[in-house]
């Protein structure tokens, strides 16, 4: 399978887009389980860090132009930089290379407000911080929202403000809460666990065919076990119970997977096999 070709999900079009790279902790990334087994999945460096891919998509319908996810960007100092391995800012080269122009997109939405996963909603134009998508409306939780401008001491590190106050300044954010439909046939819910508001993105009606796009609830094509929690989630329980959920009507309903953090592979389809689950071809 080619994992960078468009497929057709419930009359959406859906690309992976290449925006760029980071390393983190392997352990963190794995929680529990063992290095023995982690390792033979996503290889260690001499650091201790596997590579992770942070990979946006592309989902077009009809007139609507919707990017999820963003992306780490390219507004870094060195230290941090060097720190994480971190090589991004490339989300306006993968939607021209899609036939799109930032100023097309009407809908930005993200997951959760991590800095990996929205630092690339801003770039930097003549040493100002400036929307890069400049005619979008940005959805994100309401919970992520005020963690991001206001967070707590011990998960301080996750967020970075300026990430938000950009578009907040423009009158581009746009908070929600629970479930919701954004547009027809493009959902999110919000589950909670990996941080306080984390939210899948479901693409295709309620009923027919769907992909689901995880985030940091199932980061990789091998966090596919409901106990593979990263050492990263808030609440544990909680990620562990939605998780099971989730990943239950996946594999029942036939949902395509779509991985933001895996530097391999782009989507797939979840079987359940027993107590387990595996993954197959989309």
């Amino acid at each position: 399978m080619d994992h960078n070709a468009a497929i057709e999900v419930g009359g959406w079009t859906l690309e992976p887009l290449e925006e760029g790279s980071l390393r983190l902790d392997g352990g963190a990334m794995w929680g529990v389980v063992p290095k023995n087994l982690w390792s033979a999945w996503t290889p260690a460096a001499d650091d201790n860090t596997i590579a992770l891919a942070t990979r946006p998509f592309l989902a077009r319908r009809g007139d609507h132009v919707v990017v999820i996810e963003a992306g780490v960007g390219a507004r870094w100092e060195p230290k941090k930089r060097a720190y994480f391995h971190l090589d991004g800012g490339r989300l306006e080269a993968a939607l021209k290379r899609r036939g799109v122009r930032p100023e097309e997109v009407g809908h930005a939405v993200a997951s959760h407000a991590h800095w990996d996963h929205i630092g690339a909603w801003v770039v930097e134009r003549e040493g100002r911080p400036e929307p890069l998508f400049q005619n979008a409306r940005h959805h994100l939780s309401a919970l992520e929202i005020r963690r991001c401008l206001d967070p707590e001491p011990v998960r301080r590190a996750s967020y970075r403000a300026e990430d938000l106050t950009a578009i907040e300044a423009r009158g581009l954010l746009e908070p929600f809460s629970g479930e919701r439909e954004l547009l027809p046939g493009l959902a999110v819910l919000e589950v909670g666990g990996h941080s306080a508001g984390i939210s899948v993105v479901l693409i295709g009606d309620r009923g027919g065919p769907r992909a689901v796009f995880w985030s940091d609830v199932c980061p990789t094509a091998h966090h596919i076990q409901p106990p593979y929690i990263m050492a990263y989630d808030l609440d544990v329980v909680r990620s562990y119970q939605q998780r099971s959920r989730l990943f239950a009507a996946a594999a029942e309903q036939g949902w395509i997977s779509l991985f933001f953090h895996d530097s391999e592979r782009a989507l797939g389809r979840l079987v359940q096999d027993g107590p387990r689950f595996r993954l197959v071809e989309g």
